[in-house]
């Protein structure tokens, strides 16, 4: 006798509401409860135990310099876009501070995507074996490095953009590509956290 039908019928019986009313019996056979036969998982389709992923110490550090660092981008992106704009639309009648700020900017967020290029590679290789959110970290990576890769090519054409206004507005679209991905894949990470 397999055990499955008499523990279904115990857990049906334990499950049964209480009536506290009293009745009478009524003549006629007693009727025993109905056991019911499930079928019992094979152990073929029992799932193997996650393997458990460990970080060190320098994962969180690392992590928490890139998350701090993230928050400044927004504010570079804004400077250096008003900036810009401002020697786009001008050329060399562009107001003062935006001719002083916008390298000051661009500067900026080439340290900053460098510094968050080194520890987020450093913190994906670390956690290349944890399963959880492999997917969004793994697109987070591909875009950021998109971006990355946007900013090097509009910084590198940024000397004859000051002279070519063909080139001055591809840096402007360049740039704002670049800043749109990093935004989006800021927001990813932001977001599903």
């Amino acid at each position: 006798m397999s055990l499955v039908p008499v523990l279904v019928t115990a857990a049906l019986l334990a499950a049964a509401p209480v009536d506290s009313t009293p009745r009478i019996a009524a003549p006629g056979p007693l009727v025993a409860p109905v056991a019911l036969s499930l079928p019992i998982a094979s152990t073929d389709t029992v799932r193997p135990r996650r393997k458990a992923v460990t970080y060190s110490d320098g994962y969180a550090r690392r992590v928490t310099i890139h998350k701090t660092l993230s928050w400044a981008m927004l504010p570079l992106f804004a400077l250096s876009y008003a900036s810009g704009d401002q020697l786009l639309q001008k050329g060399d009648e562009a107001p003062g501070w935006a001719r002083s700020v916008h390298p000051y900017a661009a500067g900026g967020t080439a340290v900053l995507f460098g510094a968050n290029a080194v520890t987020g590679v450093w913190n994906q290789w670390e956690g290349r074996k944890d399963p959880n959110g492999r997917k969004r970290r793994l697109l987070h990576g591909a875009l950021f490095m998109a971006a990355s890769g946007g900013f090097a090519y509009a910084g590198s054409i940024a000397d004859e953009a000051e002279e070519n206004g063909d080139k001055r507005r591809l840096h402007r679209n360049v740039a704002i590509g670049s800043m749109s991905l990093s935004t989006a894949s800021w927001l990813l990470m932001l977001v599903k956290n």
